[in-house]
């Protein structure tokens, strides 16, 4: 059975059982799991399953009807009116390193020719003597749109060494290289620096890769992690999105290192 309403003119279905399904960002991903987890345990008989895949998946499926709720990393574009987004969360995107590389900063202009492949050893940049590893993110990753356009570069002209799917992906790939090079959510990477995991995150224009320059706006690669539906949420959804936004997850979203958002 599905019921359905209209809103302007389009008619969403939503089916009428306790279960919803979420794909998208791995970066929202780990957070919407434990919302979700919280959320079961005070409704035992619904089930939300969280599937992760990059934005672009969750922006798609979110179109086509296969997810209920999408997962997206970044603002909505010009041409994605069409989707309604709600805001759980704040995060920033980081260089990162192995933590016993002696680099401690890098400049604008270092890391652009660093992933165009005009510099290829740390010791150019007061490094040790030896070959950059420049790890990237797969296209479809909202990660990589923003710092592609932190950088004003395109994807074609970045020269990688690996080619990297989710964060947690990308945090083994540099802890497990010391001479590599990536970028992941900080959230991300601050839980795993705190938990050992050796790696470091640089300054980005001079200011600390950290959530609290995220939380206080100096930080220059901020985005909002989103859910998306493809019209005016209701029913299940509705409810789940409304826990989500509220201060009942406040204490997940720090958990995971991000920044909680205040909804009116």
């Amino acid at each position: 059975m599905f019921i359905v309403f209209v809103f302007g003119g389009l008619a969403c279905a939503y089916a009428a059982s306790e279960r919803l399904v979420l794909t998208g960002s791995s970066t929202v991903a780990p957070l919407v799991g434990e919302i979700a987890r919280r959320f079961e345990t005070m409704n035992p008989a619904v089930r939300i399953d969280v599937q992760t895949g990059g934005t672009s998946r969750g922006i798609n499926d979110t179109r086509n009807g296969t997810a209920d709720i999408g997962m997206v990393s970044r603002a909505l574009k010009p041409d994605e009116t069409d989707l309604h987004a709600f805001t759980i969360a704040l995060d920033g995107i980081s260089i990162i390193l192995h933590a016993n590389n002696r680099v401690t900063t890098l400049n604008k202009q270092q890391i652009v020719d660093i992933y165009t492949g005009k510099i290829t050893n740390w010791k150019s940049v007061d490094g040790a003597d030896a070959r950059i590893t420049v790890v990237n993110k797969a296209e479809g990753r909202s990660t990589l749109e923003l710092f592609l356009h932190y950088l004003v570069l395109k994807n074609s002209q970045i020269k990688p060494h690996a080619i990297i799917g989710d964060n947690p992906q990308g945090i083994k790939t540099v802890a497990g290289n010391p001479n590599a090079i990536g970028y992941v959510s900080i959230g991300a990477a601050e839980y795993e620096a705190e938990r050992g995991v050796p790696i470091k995150l640089l300054p980005l224009d001079g200011v600390d890769a950290a959530i609290a320059n995220v939380r206080n706006g100096t930080f220059p690669l901020s985005r909002p992690l989103n859910l998306i539906t493809s019209c005016e949420p209701q029913g299940l959804a509705r409810r789940f999105i409304e826990f989500a936004r509220s201060l009942q997850t406040h204490d997940l979203v720090e958990a995971l290192y991000f920044v909680p958002v205040e909804v009116n």
